[in-house]
């Protein structure tokens, strides 16, 4: 219950810094016993899930923050904006389901969020959360800081991920030195 508890406060904060927030489908293969596929179901993203992926969140930009304050170099995770050429042709099709957004300005998180929260419950959500996602810069290992844009953070680091990347590992050895 108080991790829970905490979670809410975690998601509280994350709602008010305007982090982009997807709803995309992930899906689970499930094979007969010849090894054919059967079906292919969606993996549904309970609180369990969000708990997780919050305190990973936490604990990234907790690394980043400490070791700025150590003053220990270190590989950051960016997250640039989404270039302008992107951002035109989403709004262009955008445009084909008669849903807009809002060019001529300064592209921030929350307006993909507005956007995301629109067309939640249509026929089209997933889609449209896709072409959103596909939309956004990809995120890469810097050793200069240039904030993370998706999820409002003005410093996050990388050691928390399940695949161990070389930039994992730097980042755990920074932090043990």
């Amino acid at each position: 219950k108080r991790l829970h508890g905490l979670y809410r406060v975690l998601r509280a904060a994350r709602d008010k810094r305007g982090a982009i927030d997807f709803d995309t489908v992930e899906t689970r293969i499930i094979f007969d016993e010849r090894r054919k596929i059967e079906a292919i179901v969606p993996v549904v993203r309970n609180d369990a899930h969000k708990l997780i992926e919050e305190f990973m969140i936490q604990a990234n930009a907790s690394a980043a923050e400490e070791l700025e304050a150590k003053k220990t170099p270190q590989l950051y995770r960016v997250h640039e904006p989404p270039s302008e050429e992107k951002v035109r042709a989403l709004s262009m099709f955008l445009k084909t389901l008669d849903l807009s957004l809002p060019l001529g300005q300064v592209m921030k998180p929350k307006h993909f969020n507005q956007l995301l929260e629109e067309v939640k419950g249509k026929d089209y959500q997933n889609l449209v959360n896709d072409v959103v996602l596909r939309t956004q810069a990809q995120a890469a290992y810097a050793p200069i800081n240039k904030g993370h844009f998706g999820l409002t953070l003005r410093r996050y680091s990388h050691f928390t991920s399940p695949i161990r990347r070389y930039a994992d590992l730097i980042v755990h050895r920074a932090l043990i030195s």
